[in-house]
């Protein structure tokens, strides 16, 4: 896709996105491109600058993309990790908890969705929970 710096004939400057040059001259020509201001079809694409980018930008965004790379592999290991050593109890989560917590059940570990209130009530009560970096995937079946 290119953005296009476009004009009207009242002078008036805007811009859109096209797949090429031939696809807006296409659509220019159909009387498909209009001013947002005025309404005018009489539009013209206006002096552009290429974005481009430089090796120095590009080495700090390839930097930038291998750090969150290395963010994301952290997140979905403990995911895995959480997901493969505790048992998913979903909505029913603030309950297990406050059970196993009173001694009403045996202790595992647990993972699940909790609302806000309940997990204030938990903390509030001294129940060991924690929030997770990441929404569970809920089961169904």
């Amino acid at each position: 896709m290119i953005k296009f710096n476009l004009k009207c004939s009242e002078d008036h400057a805007f811009e859109s996105w096209f797949g090429s040059s031939d696809d807006f001259e296409k659509v220019r020509a159909a009387g498909m491109v209009t001013c947002p201001q005025c309404g005018s079809d009489d539009v013209a694409k206006t002096l552009m600058a290429p974005k481009v980018r430089t090796a120095r930008k590009a080495e700090a965004a390839a930097a930038l993309r291998d750090a969150k790379s290395d963010t994301e592999k952290a997140l979905a290991a403990m995911r895995k990790d959480v997901e493969d050593n505790s048992e998913y109890v979903g909505l029913n989560f603030a309950s297990e908890a406050r059970a196993m917590h009173d001694g009403d059940k045996e202790h595992r570990a647990i993972y699940g969705e909790a609302k806000p209130e309940e997990a204030k009530s938990l903390i509030e009560d001294g129940v060991p929970v924690a929030p997770l970096p990441f929404v569970p995937k809920r089961k169904t079946n």
